[in-house]
């Protein structure tokens, strides 16, 4: 496979504040890419430079072979583009607001024809094309844009944040949807503060503070950091247990999952060492096992482990 995307040492300054800092990495034609990462971790305005709506402070950018910086015309014809806000304008119809955005990139009247169908069906929307897009539920108005967005065949697809706000039913659906565009050969690049979402990439790019803390597959991911020192307490009071586990400073990182707590335990024969310390504090009742990190522990861990450098 070719390169779809090709970004080294991009950078995006806002006055004092660094929004994207010297980021680099490739994507390759036909994958579908996750960039994960919470709110203000420099997801978007990554992909905004990429579609070339916002301009970078330095680096260089590569999309669909073009040089984005100097051909964003071009790079414009080969991409779709899904914002945050949904690009739809909520005083037309799903038929006008199709028709708008086919007149837009181009398409003459049998492709027009062909896609306004197309999108109907894939966004469930059959029977319903003369109502207004502002009267339409969340999940709906989602599927449309991203049916808008790809109205005109496009090699890339950027969709951010496009399953912000909805239930998990409309998110496994709207997943489906990615799918079967990767299935025609569409590259697909999305942003989610979702981790669970991550699942359904083929590679993720985890993003924190502006810089990449982890790239490649989920596998590979989960493969590269198994070796961690993270262990998995079940017990009954969760709580108790995290609050006395924080304070020693062997621990390095300690969060609550349910009836669970995750500790990563950096000192020898560390199971030995938590049960001590639980011991001493008259704490009954849990199990203690060598744990295999989720791609969450990993994204928190590398995370805080940034955090920390940034201080030191």
């Amino acid at each position: 496979m070719g390169l779809a995307i090709r970004v080294n040492n991009l950078t995006k300054k806002f006055g004092a504040f660094t929004a994207v800092d010297s980021v680099s990495f490739e994507i390759e034609e036909g994958k579908i890419v996750g960039f994960i990462g919470a709110n203000g971790a420099g997801k978007s305005t990554t992909i905004k430079m990429l579609c070339g709506l916002t301009k970078p402070t330095s680096g260089l950018m590569q999309v669909a072979g073009f040089d984005v910086a100097v051909h964003p015309e071009k790079v414009r014809e080969t991409i779709g583009y899904m914002s945050q806000k949904f690009s739809l304008y909520g005083d037309l119809t799903v038929k006008e607001n199709i028709e708008f955005y086919g007149g837009v990139y181009g398409l003459n009247k049998s492709e027009l024809k062909d896609r306004l169908s197309w999108v109907v069906e894939v966004a469930d929307l059959k029977g319903r094309e003369n109502l207004l897009t502002s009267d339409l539920p969340l999940g709906w108005r989602q599927r449309l844009a991203l049916g808008c967005a790809v109205l005109h065949h496009p090699r890339i697809v950027f969709l951010d944040e496009p399953t912000s706000g909805v239930d998990p039913v409309v998110r496994d659906k709207f997943w489906q949807l990615i799918g079967q565009l990767s299935g025609e050969g569409a590259t697909i690049i999305v942003t989610t503060h979702h981790l669970e979402e991550a699942e359904f990439c083929e590679n993720i790019i985890m993003m924190h503070l502006g810089k990449i803390v982890v790239n490649g597959s989920p596998e590979g991911i989960r493969r590269e950091f198994s070796d961690l020192p993270l262990f998995e307490i079940e017990t009954p009071q969760p709580l108790s247990v995290f609050n006395i586990l924080e304070r020693e400073a062997w621990i390095s990182d300690a969060a609550i999952y349910g009836n669970n707590v995750h500790v990563y335990a950096e000192t020898e024969h560390p199971i030995e060492a938590l049960k001590e310390v639980l011991k001493r504090n008259s704490l009954t009742g849990y199990k203690i096992v060598k744990a295999s990190p989720t791609l969450e522990d990993i994204f928190v861990k590398q995370t805080r482990t940034q955090e920390s450098t940034s201080r030191g």
